[in-house]
């Protein structure tokens, strides 16, 4: 049941369009609380309400300015998932999984989940993507939705694909368009697997792969493709269509290399200017928030000591005394997180259990977990 009423003393601070709030909301079936631990010096709630946004916008979520869809309070953060944003369908899902969540030991025992776990279980799983964002079973489903256009783009020298590349489109229609890869033999044109983007509602990429059947998988196949599981494909994408950033060779059918260089382009462009025409939803112009939401599964699945240590409800020493045994290691792109260690490493040693999430965010995982039986 939603508020009919706000207390007087109830301020609100706005991010990007959606508030927080020094006094939590009440929770009930349509609510979840999602706990904030501090990760390195600079870090902040507001940094994480941030984070959590373009990680819901990345599922699909509209982001609407509705007053209570997110609010934060000290290190808490309720979202309450009818005035996010989601269609009927992601709902369904996002209901189910929110379930799950609750019925973890974590959740009984804290009233509340991880924020870097919940980011991690949101697009860190594929199959959780796939079905909140509304991604068919097969490729035909999806290409049904489309007219691809009898042109399309050849790519020899791809700095994703160890394989050369067909590219096939549709022309852009406001914010509808399609991409679809074929990872192809250079020699015989064996088909290995597809790779698929397109546009949703609130102006963020979807993204896809699909074996050389057109069945949906997890994550490309990294004897053809180093482009990974969807998560990989947010990151390096940063909700653009990338352009092409080597030259190469022309071939016979296919639109030569400056014709598609600029091709990509003109869309891009054109893309640009739909998304920044929207009234609700992130910020596109601030290029760099999305590293907030990289950030926030980062520190979660490479915890440091001390972001344990909150998680956990323990002294510093504790943890650290328990975590002896196994190695550190310091994040390249993102130095100042500190020494860190793989969370699959000390899930074993935490007090209580949450909802389990895939061995890996953006690569291929030993384990990929499926909390989703709703068909």
């Amino acid at each position: 049941m939603r508020l009919l009423f706000v207390p007087i003393l109830f301020w609100l601070l706005t991010f990007g369009g959606n508030p927080a709030s020094d006094q939590p909301v009440p929770e009930n079936a349509d609510t979840l609380v999602l706990k904030w631990n501090k990760a390195y010096a600079d870090d902040t709630i507001d940094k994480a309400v941030i984070g959590l946004r373009w990680a819901l916008s990345y599922s699909g979520a509209m982001l609407p300015d509705a007053p209570y869809a997110i609010v934060a309070d000290s290190d808490q953060i309720t979202i309450r998932l009818s005035d996010v944003g989601f269609d009927d369908q992601a709902m369904q899902y996002l209901v189910e999984l929110h379930q799950k969540i609750k019925s973890s030991a974590e959740y009984q025992t804290t009233k509340s989940i991880d924020l870097g776990r919940y980011v991690a279980l949101l697009i860190g799983a594929p199959e959780h993507y796939y079905r909140i964002t509304g991604v068919p079973e097969n490729l035909d489903g999806l290409l049904a939705q489309y007219e691809l256009s009898e042109s399309k783009g050849y790519v020899n020298n791809s700095a994703v694909s160890y394989e050369h590349r067909i590219i096939r489109f549709s022309e852009q229609q406001r914010l509808k368009q399609i991409f679809i890869t074929s990872e192809v033999d250079s020699i015989t044109g064996q088909i290995f697997e597809f790779e698929t983007i397109d546009i949703m509602p609130n102006g963020q990429l979807r993204y896809a792969v699909f074996d050389a059947n057109g069945t949906r998988i997890n994550n490309a196949n990294p004897t053809h493709s180093n482009a990974g599981k969807p998560a990989k494909c947010m990151w390096c994408h940063e909700s653009i269509i990338q352009p092409l950033f080597t030259a190469q060779k022309d071939f016979t059918g296919f639109l030569s290399y400056l014709d598609f260089k600029q091709k990509l382009t003109a869309e891009n462009q054109a893309f640009h200017e739909q998304k920044m025409a929207l009234k609700t939803g992130v910020d596109f112009l601030k290029t760099t928030q999305n590293t907030q939401t990289e950030l926030l599964y980062i520190s979660f699945m490479e915890p440091s000591a001390e972001r344990l240590a909150l998680e956990w409800g323990m002294p510093l020493q504790q943890v650290k005394t328990l975590l002896a045994g196994l190695p550190a290691h310091v994040y390249p792109e993102f130095p100042f997180l500190g020494n860190l260690y793989d969370r699959n490493a000390v899930e074993p040693f935490a007090p209580f259990k949450g909802l389990p999430v895939s061995t890996h965010v953006r690569e291929a995982s030993v384990v990929e977990v499926n909390h989703l039986n709703h068909d």
